[in-house]
């Protein structure tokens, strides 16, 4: 597997992380955007390093870390599809209630 594929939602978890970070530092937040595409792109050719977080949720999703932000996302047949980016401290099984049906 070695591609991705953003889920109904995600452009805009990517904008908000962008326009929060940007506030600070516009070269920053997109030194951090490229960073969590990176991290898309390993996740695709590594679909196993996520981690079930079932002390966070009985979604069927994987979670990565990324800094204080969490890449959500499950793996497909021929993909993996990324559910969301959220903030790590943020109720996942909220944010995952309209992502994951």
């Amino acid at each position: 597997m070695k591609q991705y594929v953003l889920g109904a939602g995600v452009e805009r978890d990517l904008n908000e992380i962008w326009l929060y970070i940007a506030q600070d530092s516009i070269d920053a937040a997109g030194r951090w955007i490229a960073k969590l595409f990176s991290t898309d792109t390993s996740l695709a050719r590594n679909p196993a390093i996520g981690h079930n977080r079932l002390d966070l949720t009985d979604h069927p999703v994987l979670l990565w870390p990324v800094g204080a932000n969490m890449i959500l996302y499950r793996v497909r047949k021929k993909c993996v599809e990324i559910v969301g980016v959220t903030q790590g401290a943020r109720d996942i099984p909220s944010f995952l209630e309209h992502r994951t049906q």
